[in-house]
């Protein structure tokens, strides 16, 4: 799936948190996604929340996933595990997942973490490994 129908996809199934996110790129077996952040995602001390962060996370391997076997709607989690590495810059977040194996019922990647000021993207906020299920061809609606 391109980026404009991954959005498209995202404002359809989870209109709830698709004006959170921007695909801004997909090639391959790599996405990456931009998230805007607000108060709503901070903890006391003006710090990006952990929660936050695995929401950007899921939703990115999830997105990188449908980028390479289609809207597969019904594709989940079934493991996740994610390393907070230091504190984010508030004023946005980017990810990029990388789909490192993906089979017919399972896929295999990793997410990692960075402040959208972070340009050179040199220093990790966050990494995530990620396990999802595919469903079974009939069920992928």
């Amino acid at each position: 799936m391109t980026g404009a129908a991954l959005e498209m996809f995202l404002y359809e199934q989870f209109p709830q948190v698709a004006g959170d996110f921007k695909i801004v790129e997909t090639a391959g077996n790599k996405t990456t996604v931009a998230m805007n952040i607000n108060d709503a995602h901070l903890r006391p001390g003006g710090t990006v929340s952990g929660p936050t962060l695995f929401l950007l996370a899921d939703v990115t391997f999830y997105l990188g996933l449908l980028a390479v076997i289609g809207p597969v709607a019904l594709a989940v989690t079934t493991n996740a595990n994610i390393n907070f590495m230091r504190k984010p810059d508030p004023s946005g977040l980017v990810a990029v997942a990388n789909l490192m194996k993906c089979g017919k019922q399972l896929a295999v990647g990793e997410v990692t973490i960075y402040s959208a000021s972070d340009l050179n993207m040199a220093s990790p906020v966050a990494h995530a490994t990620m396990t999802y299920a595919i469903p079974p061809l009939g069920d992928v609606t």
